[in-house]
């Protein structure tokens, strides 16, 4: 038996955990690119921890104190520019039509009381490895598998209501230890729980005892694991519910390996158990700014991104095979190259 654990707006609620204030309003983490990296000027900018993990960035600097005008306003021709995107949001903003993705400046004039909080991903990820710890602790088989859901074998619980007196103990325990909810689903199979999941938010268990009756009428777009290609297969065959799809194996047999796995999941006779620890697969960086015109500037802010990735490399103690990079130019122009090697990345090598 599984459980699939996964933390309600877990920016959102990370934010509320220290200040409760922002507790039963709309509230919003938004996000945006760091220039700092690019500042001429000496500043204060310091490494304050290193992640192991492969959910966050490798590294985390610290910054100023982050207010709403300091990260969110730029000063453009004498005016203020609101810039940045919304991350995630709280369920009384999801009310208002706040989106994940929607810029800062549309989510205010959609929903004038909400209120945007800069994000603070070291917090985040500190708080996700104390609730790791806190799991561990309690569950003796567990997989990490985002930054804000963990899956469980529970399988020396055999009642059920065993089981869902365990889940509400874990649900309440967590919330009381760190303030923080969390939604809890319950299933033979590790991918109809975490569908389950999704149908206890928020702050809610949901036990599927029948996979059958409770995937009927589910469209394909909730399922894990259907994305848009096979959303597009399936459609194209008329398959617009879980449960036509559970009715169509020798469509999926036909899709070999890949369709095998998705139509296991979907009925919930896969085998797959708690998988091991997550390893990094790639280090990356990326930054958005307005249109430079200036050649030596924009090679000035690809050295230095190349010395972050170069830093990011010897910390984390690998050896990049691929190297990659894109730029998008305005107007939707875009430029990439893809690059093999065995030579240790550096910054003289990304000049050369």
């Amino acid at each position: 038996m599984f459980l699939h654990i996964d933390i309600d707006s877990f920016f959102v609620s990370a934010e509320r955990s220290l200040d409760p204030s922002l507790k039963n309003i709309p509230v919003a983490v938004g996000g945006r690119s760091n220039l700092e990296i690019f500042n001429k000027k000496r500043t204060n900018i310091r490494l304050m921890d290193e992640n192991s993990g492969a959910f966050v960035t490798p590294v985390f600097y610290s910054d100023r104190a982050k207010t709403f005008r300091s990260f969110f306003i730029d000063k453009i021709e004498g005016r203020d520019k609101i810039r940045g995107i919304i991350t995630t949001s709280s369920y009384e903003a999801r009310a208002c039509g706040i989106k994940t993705g929607m810029p800062i400046a549309q989510a205010l004039r959609l929903c004038p009381q909400l209120v945007v909080v800069p994000s603070h991903y070291l917090l985040y990820h500190q708080l996700s490895q104390k609730i790791c710890h806190f799991l561990q602790a309690r569950i003796p088989q567990l997989e990490q598998y985002s930054i804000d859901e963990f899956f469980g074998n529970v399988e020396g619980l055999e009642a059920a209501e065993e089981i869902d007196r365990f889940a509400a103990e874990l649900k309440e325990g967590i919330y009381r230890h760190f303030d923080i909810p969390v939604s809890i689903g319950i299933s033979h199979s590790k991918w109809i729980a975490k569908l389950a999941t999704s149908y206890a938010k928020p702050f809610g268990i949901r036990h599927v005892h029948d996979v059958n009756s409770f995937i009927e009428t589910i469209p394909i777009e909730k399922f894990p694991g259907i994305g848009r290609g096979f959303q597009k297969r399936l459609k194209a065959h008329y398959i617009h519910t879980l449960g036509e799809a559970r009715r169509s194996k020798s469509l999926f047999y036909r899709w070999k390996k890949p369709g095998i796995q998705l139509y296991h999941r979907i009925c919930g006779s896969d085998k797959e158990g708690i998988g091991s620890k997550t390893v990094r697969k790639s280090i990356g960086i990326s930054r958005t700014f307005d249109p430079i015109m200036e050649d030596w500037e924009i090679r000035r802010r690809m050295m230095i991104m190349a010395r972050h990735i170069a830093y990011m490399v010897i910390k984390q103690k690998v050896n990049p095979t691929m190297f990659y990079l894109k730029i998008n130019y305005q107007y939707s122009i875009r430029a990439k190259t893809t690059q093999r090697s065995q030579r240790i990345f550096s910054e003289k090598r990304f000049k050369d």
